[in-house]
Formats: C-alpha cells, sequence, structure tokens
C-alpha cells in the first residue's frame, strides 16, 4: 500500500513538473510583435490602434496570445535604430514600422525578420520594396499615397482666385518628398506659382511657416510626420495671417489645419492588421503580400477655422464641415 502511494506521488509529482514546464515553455514562446512608430501625431495614432484592432479582430490580442511590444522613435532616426536593434535582441517575431523612417530603420537592421508597414507613401520609392506587386524581400505592409491632384484642386474650390501656393514639408522626409514632387507638378499644369520651404526638425517649422504666410494665398502640407506634429504652430501663424492651410490627412486638420482630402488612418493600420494576423496564423511569407492601399478618400473641413478667416464653404461640402479648436 504504502509503495502504491509513494509510486502515486511521484506521478503526480511528474505531471505537476510537466504541466508547469509546458505552461513555461508556453509563455516563453509566445508570439511577439514589435511596433515602432516613428513620432506621436493624430494619424499614425490612429494607424497604430487600427493595426491592434485588426488583429484583434482576427484573433490575436494583446496579453492574451500575443505581445505587443510598443516603442515610440521621437522623430529620431538614430532612436529608431536603436530600438529596431532591441527588437531583434529581444527575438520579436514580426516588426511593425510606422511611417517610412520607422520601416526604413527596422528594414537596415534585417533582411530576415518579417516587417510590415503603414503610413508608408511609397514603398518602391524607399527602396523597401522591389514591386508593389511582389514585394520580393522582408518587408510589405499598407500605403498612405494621397490624392495628391485632388487636394490642389480642392484648394481652387475655396479659392477659385489663388494665385500662389506655399509649400511646406520635411526635406529629408521621403514620403513628403514624393507628396512635394507631386503637389508641385499639380501647381504648375494649373498655372499657379509655388513657393517651396522645407525644415529639417519641429524646431524649424515656426520660422518655416512665418516664411510663407505674406507670400502665398495657402499653404499645402503633405502627409509629413514632422509638420503633422507641429502643426499647431502652423496654423497659429496662418490663422494671425488669414491664409487657409490644405491638409494632407484629417488628423492634421483636427489639430488645427483648415480642409482635406485624404485617407482614414485607423482603416489603413486596421488593414495591416489583417495582413499581419495572416502571417502569424499561416505563415505567410511577407515578400510575396502585395503592397495594399485603401480605394476611398473622406473630405473633412474645419468650420472653425473657415469662419474665423471669413472663408466661404463650398454648398456641397458643407455636410463635412466640423468645429475644430484652433
Amino acid at each position: 500500500m504504502k509503495k502504491n502511494l509513494k509510486t502515486l506521488l511521484a506521478l503526480l509529482l511528474v505531471v505537476t513538473l510537466a504541466v508547469a514546464a509546458f505552461f513555461i515553455f508556453r509563455q516563453e514562446k509566445q508570439t511577439t510583435v514589435g511596433i515602432l512608430q516613428f513620432v506621436q501625431h493624430p494619424a499614425l495614432d490612429a494607424a497604430r490602434d487600427g493595426f491592434l484592432e485588426g488583429l484583434k479582430e482576427a484573433g490575436f490580442e494583446d496579453g492574451k496570445n500575443v505581445k505587443i511590444n510598443y516603442q515610440n522613435g521621437q522623430a529620431s532616426q538614430d532612436i529608431c535604430a536603436s530600438i529596431a536593434d532591441k527588437f531583434l535582441a529581444d527575438k520579436v517575431d514580426m516588426a511593425l514600422g510606422i511611417a517610412t523612417p520607422a520601416v526604413l530603420a527596422l528594414a537596415g537592421k534585417s533582411e530576415t525578420l518579417p516587417i510590415l508597414g503603414t503610413a508608408v507613401t511609397d514603398y518602391v520609392e524607399a527602396k523597401l520594396v522591389q514591386s508593389n506587386e511582389k514585394p520580393g524581400l522582408n518587408v510589405s505592409g499598407t500605403t498612405d499615397m494621397n490624392p495628391v491632384e485632388e487636394q490642389i484642386a480642392l484648394i481652387l474650390r475655396f479659392l477659385p482666385e489663388a494665385k500662389v501656393i506655399g509649400l511646406l514639408y520635411t526635406g529629408s522626409e521621403v514620403n513628403s518628398q514624393i507628396q512635394a514632387k507631386l503637389a508641385k507638378s499639380e501647381i504648375g499644369r494649373l498655372g499657379l506659382q509655388v513657393v517651396e520651404v522645407t525644415v529639417s526638425n519641429s524646431n524649424d517649422v515656426q520660422q518655416a511657416v512665418l516664411s510663407l504666410v505674406d507670400h502665398v494665398d495657402a499653404i499645402y502640407v503633405p502627409t509629413d510626420n514632422i509638420i503633422a506634429s507641429a502643426i499647431p504652430v502652423v496654423a497659429e501663424a496662418a490663422l494671425k495671417a488669414g491664409i487657409p492651410i490644405a491638409c494632407g490627412e484629417a488628423g492634421q486638420v483636427n489639430s488645427g489645419g483648415t480642409f482635406t482630402l485624404g485617407i482614414d488612418y485607423f482603416k489603413l493600420g486596421k488593414q495591416t492588421g489583417t495582413m499581419a494576423a495572416e502571417v502569424l496564423r499561416n505563415k505567410t511569407k511577407v515578400g510575396e503580400m502585395p503592397i495594399q492601399r485603401l480605394s476611398e478618400f473622406e473630405f473633412l473641413i474645419n468650420k472653425t477655422y473657415c469662419d474665423a478667416i471669413g472663408l466661404p464653404i463650398p454648398q456641397e461640402l458643407l455636410p463635412y464641415a466640423v468645429d475644430v479648436d484652433v
């Protein structure tokens, strides 16, 4: 009897240790997704939130069956590079880069880690993929390429007599360079003049916008990360001069800009989250996933700003006008 009891206890101990080892092993092997966001501003925050929602709807929830390691690059390429190094050291299973500089930092550190990007304007131009249809490397994702021509045309719907358009963006951001080139081409095609001013960091923004407001009829800002994070500074100077700001995306309008026809960054991030779930669940190779984009764009108009500078809103756009603190 004692011998049987000892045997039973020994078996229970073995089973207990095996179960404990199983759960420890599972905990150690928990899937980890590193998120590197270049800088905080409403558009990129919305893309991050949408990504997490897309993962959740696909069955991957932070703290349950996936671990999210979120990091902010603080608009510094050096900080982004350090975070990318840390992700590799921690052996994350996948990384998401939010904005072009973040994806470049990740891709520059590994040719094997599955990397998805969102809020990236042109993956080919940034040399992140071989083509949009067949990325071919370890990077894919969603693009936030704007309807730049339509955004420039929107300026003329508000200001039919406009002659000079100011262009404000960060000279070192690839995504901004691409949009600026398109904007300048469209402005020239419409027979208008352009005054172009670039910045290197957020400290340059106030002086840059002050150099524009006395010489232009409107200012156009693309989906530029530095400008987006400093849009209240741009809005304050432009408001005093009575100049409207045509924005690349809705977050800029909600932070003080005047109007836009742009994408919904939450939806864009959510679409990226769905792509991530496919990689995590089905082991789909990132390099075989085509770059995706949203097909619909939305108007948003800052009625408060328009009223403050006496800018009439076209009748057909009134349904898209909202009150925003300026």
